[in-house]
Formats: C-alpha cells, structure tokens, sequence
C-alpha cells in the first residue's frame, strides 16, 4: 500500500479558495476522515487526491511519488462514490471485473479475483445478480469490491454510506472497517456524519473554508478541541467566553472558570472554553457537591427525554447550557427547576475564539 502525503495544496474556482495552503499526510494503511461542513474543501482534497482535479499549487504524493500532475488511470486509486456507480445492464460480478477486463487480465485470473472479493465483502452465491436485486447496503458492498478488486494502493470513499438508512448505516460502518483492516489499505473517507468519523476513522481532519482547522486522533480532538468551531463541530459542546485569566476565564457576571490544560490567552484579553455536555453533573440546590468543581447556576427551560438517557437545557444570564445525563433513575429533575451545574476544571478547555 501506500502513504498519501498532500503539501501546501491550493486550489481556486474563480473567486473561490476551495483549499487554501493544506498540508496533510495520510498515514500507510491508517483510515483517515475528512470531516467539515458543505463547501469546506473535503471534497476537492479527495478530487485532487484521486486525480480527477489538478492543484493550483503544492504536491500530492503517493507512496513517496509526486502525481499532481499525473492522470487519474495512472494513479492506481480505488474509489467509491456516494451514489455507488454501479452498471444496472450488468451483473454483480461483472461490476466488480470491469476494471480489472479493462487492464486485459486473464479470465480465469479475473474470475478468481472477483470470488476473492466477493468472499471478503460476504457476498459469495451473489455474483450472477443484477444491482437492482440488492439491497442499499449490498450494492455499496459491491461498489467496494469493484474498488479493491484491482488492488490499488489507495482507497477514497466519497460519502459512500449517506444514502443508507441509519440502522444499515451503523452495520456498515462496522462492515467497512473490518474490510479495511482485513485489506491494510490506507483509506481516506469523506463524510458530513461526526459520529460515522468518530467511529471509524484513526485520524479525523477538519476542514472549513478550505483550511485545516485541526487533525488528530478522535479522542485528541474530542477531548482537546483547538477551537470553538473544532469544538461545536464535532460532538456538542458548551462555548463558555469572557476574559481571560491565570486559571481560565471570568465570565460577565464575575464568576471564575479554572480551565485545564491547553492554549491561554493573555490575561485581561478574549478568552472562550468548551465543556462537553457529558461531563457535567446536574443537581438540585444543596446537593453534596466538589469542592474544586467549577460551578454554576441556572434553571430547567428544558428537558429531552431519549429513554437511557437525557438532556437538560439549563438558562442561566440569558445563555443556554446543554447537560447529558444517564437516567439511573425514575427521579429526574423537571423543567422550570433551579439547579446547580459542576464539573472538572479538567473537562474544560480553553479554544480559540471566534
């Protein structure tokens, strides 16, 4: 297989910086996302990855070869698209042979690779199907087959899983990375799904307004977020801002905020930290409580319940902050309650300002 390594990579449509000086390396046989929101750029990087597309400026390497420049057929890339491609006048199995009849390879060399991959995506027996006898989930396992029959050094899906519905998303996902691992191809995966990159990916990289905001593991970013756009982006997250100070932050109305380990603004200047919904605790006034905990009050606007769990809205000074709890009980606290939130200065991180 192969390391993709992309180098200060520009690309402009008219007017439009669709990359803007990104610089990424996708690490050998790693399962890399592309994580941002519509209009970020995730789609030109992989675009220009594949070679369907052309930098303005900067290098595209694949496995130590610069192919900026080279054409697509050339790249030995396997590519799966959002709506699969599939050929409806053909069976499965010459779907997934097309590439590899097209290098002119011996049938009985195509008929034992086809089998190979049919084994490997568990659709063995479904070869002489047409895709309109398949399911969502078994023609996006044939697309994938037909991208990695012809063992290419480098694997981009294009939002392959968006036209599933949840439940076979979720069953994909864990399909895909198996499939992935078994292969040890390196993968870069664009998806809008922050919960599917989560899930799969071994490094996630966000992109907004052609630049990369941040990269890292998932739970370097979810747990350290650079930024109030990294934070909110992926996962929820409560955008506490006020002035800075030696510990972390003191909001308008006075109150200090010890934040934990990251970036710090200078003291007296514009400061912001982000606390998952998750790590904060919800209770009653009175309740025994750390004494080293951050601590704030507010009132019940709202409350979500989704069976094993749920979700406060808390109003306090005309800001709304999200609580997610596990219901470990009947009792639960009721909208329009007065409450006392708490958390670790741990779980609160100091990020970038808007």
């Amino acid at each position: 297989m192969a390391e993709v390594r992309v180098t200060n990579v520009s690309r402009s449509f008219g007017a439009t910086r669709a990359l803007d000086d990104v610089s990424i390396d996708f690490p050998d046989g790693g399962f890399y996302a592309l994580l941002g929101p519509s209009g970020s750029g995730k789609t030109t990087l992989l675009r220009t990855i594949a070679g369907f597309d052309f930098p303005d400026s900067g290098r595209i390497e694949i496995g130590g070869e610069s192919v900026e420049r080279v054409p697509v057929e050339k790249r030995r890339i396997g590519m799966v698209f959002q709506n699969y491609a599939l050929f409806p006048n053909m069976s499965v199995a010459d779907n997934i042979a097309f590439g590899l009849s097209v290098r002119g390879e011996p049938k009985a060399e195509i008929d034992a690779e086809v089998k190979r991959v049919l084994d490997l995506v568990h659709l063995g027996g479904l070869g002489p199907r047409r895709p309109h006898q398949l399911s969502g989930g078994q023609r996006q396992r044939v697309a994938l087959a037909r991208a990695i029959v012809t063992r290419p050094r480098v694997l981009l899906l294009d939002e392959p899983l968006s036209a599933l519905d949840k439940a076979l998303r979720v069953d994909m996902q864990v399909e895909l990375k198996r499939i992935q691992r078994e292969v040890g191809i390196t993968t870069v995966f664009v998806t809008h799904d922050q919960e599917e990159a989560l899930t799969m990916a071994d490094r996630i990289g966000i992109l907004r307004d052609g630049r990369l905001e941040q990269e890292g593991t998932p739970e370097e970013i979810y747990d350290r977020p650079r930024s109030e756009f990294a934070a909110t982006f992926l996962g929820d997250a409560n955008i506490l801002r006020g002035e800075a100070t030696a510990r972390g932050i003191r909001l308008a109305d006075g109150t200090e905020i010890s934040a934990g380990g990251g970036p710090r603004m200078p003291a007296g200047g514009k400061a912001s930290c982000a606390v998952r919904p998750e790590r904060i605790d919800i209770a009653a006034p009175g309740a025994p409580s750390d004494a080293a905990a951050n601590t704030l009050k507010g009132r019940i606007s709202k409350r979500i319940f989704a069976g094993n769990s749920s979700t406060y809205f808390v109003d306090r000074d005309g800001a709304t902050i999200k609580v997610n709890v596990q219901n470990r009980s009947s009792e639960h606290l009721r909208e329009g309650d007065e409450v006392v939130l708490s958390w670790s200065p741990r779980s609160t991180v100091p990020v970038e300002p808007e």
